[in-house]
């Protein structure tokens, strides 16, 4: 559950530091949300505390997951730019995004971050900021600049869901909403993805799956309490790596190969498609000759829907009906 408490103290305006640091070229302020919280409201976020006393106005947004909620939440007009997505956005928010600059197409230095003049950066792993990518949260904090990491997300034991649940993603979203002061928009989404999620049956014969997300030489699987633990039990599908307790790990072909699974989740990214597993599997003597692999028992997903995120539920359903195609 995200950890979230209230206090009235209020915080000094975000942009201040960064006006200084970026120079002159700032553009001008966007008036105050209408439904800015009467009191600033204060999150641990990963162990970070942060306090936000009006909805940001300035975001950046650093992988698709963070990307696609914002315009889920309908507040693309406060987006500043975008970096690190895995792909293109769904099309029904495709013309929200259409005018959203893009800032990087992989993680972007804190020079080029700071030079969108943000005051907020909403990152979808803890690992965005670091001295190698937009810098570390504390340093954009003395500049003014408050961060956010998707709670589902968070690696420290305390702080890691386990396991990550739908409960834990609507949660996500909910949180979202207050501090971008989009909270109706957030009690929306939520309500209509859990009637979603309600309504879908999963496959029924308790097959067994392996989570194939990247890697060549040793495949990156997903393990028994993260997303892809979350989803293929959604589905229906029997987790081989159930009992790993992490979110992905490193495996060997060998093993994957031992479990010898009914299906094969195959996870597509622009550097590492679907097509790219396929002839992989199909050509390396260890995986050629499972079960999965002969019967081209596969189930695929894009990247950006296999995080925690808003493509989740429709996830599932695509899970179920490849399912029952097989």
């Amino acid at each position: 559950m995200p950890r979230l408490t209230h206090r009235v103290a209020l915080v000094a305006p975000a942009l201040l530091a960064v006006a200084v640091l970026a120079g002159c070229a700032g553009a001008e302020a966007t008036p105050p949300a209408s439904d800015a919280p009467a009191e600033a409201l204060t999150i641990d976020n990963c162990g970070t505390e942060i306090t936000v006393d009006s909805p940001p106005q300035r975001i950046l947004t650093i992988k698709s997951t963070t990307l696609e909620l914002l315009l889920a939440l309908g507040v693309e007009d406060r987006i500043i730019g975008s970096a690190y997505s895995d792909g293109p956005v769904p099309e029904k928010y495709a013309d929200a995004a259409a005018d959203i600059p893009v800032v990087s197409d992989k993680l972007p230095s804190q020079e080029a971050a700071l030079a969108a003049e943000p005051d907020f950066i909403f990152g979808g792993w803890e690992s965005n900021f670091s001295i190698d990518g937009v810098g570390e949260r504390d340093t954009l904090q003395s500049l003014g600049i408050s961060t956010y990491v998707a709670p589902s997300a968070c690696k420290a034991p305390e702080y890691m869901p386990d396991p990550l649940t739908f409960d834990t993603v609507f949660d996500e979203f909910t949180q979202a909403g207050e501090i971008f002061g989009a909270e109706d928009a957030a009690t929306k989404l939520v309500t209509e993805q859990r009637a979603q999620l309600d309504a879908l049956k999963p496959d029924s014969r308790d097959l067994t799956a392996v989570w194939y997300s990247s890697g060549r030489d040793e495949p990156y699987v997903g393990a028994g309490i993260g997303a892809p633990a979350m989803l293929m039990d959604a589905a229906g599908l029997q987790n081989a790596f159930a009992d790993e307790h992490d979110t992905w790990i490193s495996a060997s072909w060998e093993k994957v190969a031992e479990v010898n699974p009914d299906v094969l989740v195959l996870i597509g990214s622009p550097g590492n498609t679907v097509e790219d597993k396929i002839a992989l599997l199909t050509s390396n003597p260890v995986t050629s000759t499972m079960d999965a692999v002969v019967n081209r028992h596969f189930v695929t997903l894009d990247f950006a829907a296999a995080e925690a995120g808003v493509r989740n539920v429709d996830s599932v359903a695509a899970l179920i009906d490849q399912l029952g195609g097989l």
